[in-house]
């Protein structure tokens, strides 16, 4: 991969995570340029003009100057970043399967497990809204229900699609292995255990910072 790869993100944000370890496992030269969500640094004029009009990070910028290129979503970089690697099964079924355990990812457990880990770790409950404080244990019960799913999974792979680790790991570790700070306890996922373990061993892993 030629060109020059830049990531905007938030360090402690885990979909920023996940695209800095898709690189690292994958041996790929990574810049960070780094922005504090709390204090709006994504929603300045420069940023929406220049780098995403959704003032969201993360954002994969691919090469420098007039030429870059910027590319939103979390998944989305991941798999620019491992196409053609390990990372991506050439079976089609195969792919599919990654792809739905990411969109899982994206729809049953990060809207959950991540929101209270913001809400709860980083904004602390006195300083969230009425709305927000009363969705609180329908977002405990929806990420429990997530975790159970992935732990019961588990029990019969070592990774989410089969023997060796993808794109569909990648994505789930970033907020599961962080998920007690969201007041989940990871105690009662013995496989999820076992999963971060595995995925903490591989050649090549980065920490979250």
């Amino acid at each position: 991969m030629a060109d020059a790869l830049t990531l905007h993100e938030d360090p402690r944000s885990g979909n920023c995570y996940k695209i800095k370890l898709t690189a690292a496992l994958l041996g790929l030269p990574l810049a960070t340029r780094a922005y504090d969500i709390m204090k709006g640094e994504t929603r300045t004029p420069e940023f929406l003009a220049c780098v995403n009009a959704n003032g969201r990070i993360p954002v994969l910028q691919i090469g420098e100057g007039a030429a870059a290129r910027f590319l939103p979503e979390s998944n989305a970089a991941c798999w620019y970043l491992a196409h053609g690697s390990t990372l991506i099964s050439a079976d089609r079924f195969a792919q599919a399967d990654m792809l739905r355990w990411m969109f899982f990812e994206q729809y049953n457990h990060e809207p959950n497990i991540a929101t209270l880990r913001f809400w709860l770790h980083f904004v602390g409950e006195a300083n969230l809204s009425e709305q927000q404080r009363a969705q609180i244990m329908a977002k405990r019960m929806a990420g429990c229900a997530a975790l159970d799913l992935m732990n019961k999974h588990l029990a019969n792979h070592a990774f989410f699609c089969g023997e060796a680790v993808t794109l569909a790991d990648i994505a789930l570790f970033p907020y599961t292995h962080v998920a007690e700070e969201g007041g989940f306890g990871l105690r009662d996922y013995p496989h999820i255990l076992s999963w971060i373990a595995r995925v903490q061993a591989l050649p090549g892993f980065i920490a979250m910072d």
